[in-house]
């Protein structure tokens, strides 16, 4: 569908990306927003099926790296989240002051999460005697556990995963799946017998978040955060971003190496080979709804959604083209192609609803479905179909031929966005223009394009860090992880770095 055609048709342009991208996700039937508290939409059918195949993926590679699959309880009571904040404040106190933990005091620490969390204090019309929250991730619910199960080197490493909703109290302005108070949530947490087995588990979980990113067609950043804005619970934090069609970044999951800090706090230990008892080294990795965001974002035009085949709902919409002399034959003719592909193992759907054939093409292209087959009285007669791709392109296919060839046509379609998604994230990413310097006085070499994600060769600190951040008005990510930029020189101090920084709009 050319601009017009769309705009005619009430879509907005993808260049308004924040008109486009509301009106999309409803549009497309994913949610539906007016449920009467904010942030908590519903999921209709053809969003909660697209959620449950990214999920499928996620379960799939869980099964293959020896995780398992547990169901924790929603409320967490209040006594834990205190053993949470009195850790996490420790860590970020003795961060901020350059000492170990262990040099601080308990007493020392303050409360940090109760405004974040929602609060249950009342059964019924009583009060009850603890008060619980509803969990905002599952640390405190799982380690809590873990001691119990946990009794020699031979229990571990334990690899644990769950899919949940959490809650977050979230006060700025939501947005559908990107941010949102009810969350759908993949959570992994594991336990090792020492940092480098932890640090493993680290190189394992990146593996898992690309492969699947690639099954979706989203390249992605790798980075591992600023000091500043790794959770002060953990040693480190690697973020994974896609960059967004307005150029702000959305992490879609991130990874913490924990070492043995939370293991402390709830008394993991386990007994080692030599008898002793020694604390585990834990880490997390966690995924949410963002992914569907982000393949909205990343994929989606003027006409709609681009769904990847890999987690298309209706992988194949076949539109019969109905008429009355041979109206049966068309149907009979549709239904066995849709019972070819079915036993392929694909997800195909037959419309045959009375309308014009027009308003189909609409319909089905609002939702992305990657491939559409049109079968009319013509095609009957020379023993072929029309189909034609998401992505562009329409060329007839003899029936004969149709089970293998439109795995090849989905191929190409996954292929196709591949190929847009890594263009478009090569466009979006720049190098900082230089950094004059004059004294005090720091400028950049040219202006800044707001859509963009910026990267430097960085060798900086922490305070010529916060400098450029308020200079350009931009976030640091982190150290981008296994890049293939080489050697340059850091854009502050002028020393030869191999690190690369980027910085960019985060939502």
């Amino acid at each position: 569908m050319n601009n017009h055609a769309a705009a005619k048709r009430g879509i907005p342009s993808k260049d308004d990306f924040n008109s486009w991208y509301p009106f999309i996700v409803e549009a497309a039937e994913l949610v539906d927003k007016r449920y009467p508290i904010k942030g908590m939409d519903v999921w209709r059918p053809y969003g909660w099926k697209t959620m449950r195949l990214i999920d499928s993926l996620t379960h799939s590679q869980m099964e293959a790296t020896g995780h398992e699959e547990y169901r924790f309880p929603l409320l967490i009571p209040e006594a834990l989240l205190d053993k949470e904040n009195r850790l996490v404040a420790r860590l970020k106190a003795a961060r901020e002051a350059g000492v170990d933990p262990s040099d601080l005091r308990m007493e020392e620490e303050q409360a940090g999460f109760e405004n974040e969390v929602y609060w249950v204090r009342h059964a019924g019309a009583s009060q009850i005697d603890e008060a619980m929250f509803l969990r905002p991730t599952s640390e405190t619910a799982m380690y809590t556990m873990f001691p119990l199960w946990i009794r020699s080197h031979a229990d571990l490493p334990l690899k644990t995963y769950q899919m949940v909703n959490t809650f977050r109290y979230e006060t700025k302005q939501t947005r559908s799946f990107i941010r949102v108070r009810e969350i759908h949530f993949f959570e992994a947490h594991t336990a090792h017998e020492d940092e480098a087995s932890a640090s493993e588990q680290i190189e394992e979980d990146l593996e898992i978040v690309q492969s699947i990113a690639k099954d979706i067609c989203l390249p992605v950043l790798l980075s591992k955060r600023p000091l500043w804005d790794t959770f002060p619970g953990a040693w480190y934090t690697i973020g994974v971003d896609v960059v967004m069609p307005n150029g702000r970044t959305l992490q879609i999951a991130s990874c913490h190496h924990y070492r043995d800090q939370w293991a402390q706090a709830f008394d993991i230990r386990y007994e080692d080979e030599n008898g002793k008892q020694q604390f585990v080294h834990q880490t997390t990795y966690g995924m949410s709804e963002r992914l569907v965001g982000a393949i909205v974002g990343m994929h989606g035009d003027d006409s709609g959604l681009i769904m990847p085949p890999s987690i298309a709902p209706i992988q194949v919409i076949i539109i019969p083209i109905l008429s009355r002399e041979r109206g049966e034959d068309v149907l009979t003719s549709s239904k066995q192609v849709s019972a070819l592909l079915m036993g392929q193992g694909l997800r195909v759907h037959i419309d045959d609803r009375e309308i014009r054939p027009g308003q189909k093409y609409y319909d089905w292209e609002i939702k992305g479905v990657p491939l559409r087959i049109e079968i009319g009285p013509r095609d009957l007669d020379s023993n072929q179909v029309m189909v034609a791709r998401r992505t562009g392109g329409k060329s007839p296919i003899p029936i004969d031929d149709l089970a293998i060839l439109v795995n090849d046509e989905l191929m190409a379609v996954s292929d196709e966005l591949w190929t847009r998604a890594r263009q478009q994230l090569e466009e979006y990413v720049h190098p900082l223009p230089s950094i004059n310097r004059a004294g005090d006085k720091w400028e950049l070499s040219a202006p800044l394009i707001d859509d963009k994600v910026y990267f430097l060769f960085w060798e900086g600190s922490d305070a010529d860090a916060e400098r450029l951040e308020h200079l350009t008005g931009l976030s640091f990510l982190g150290t981008e992880v296994g890049h293939n930029k080489g050697k340059g020189v850091c854009a502050v101090t002028g020393k030869p770095t191999s690190t690369i920084i980027h910085m960019a709009r985060m939502y």
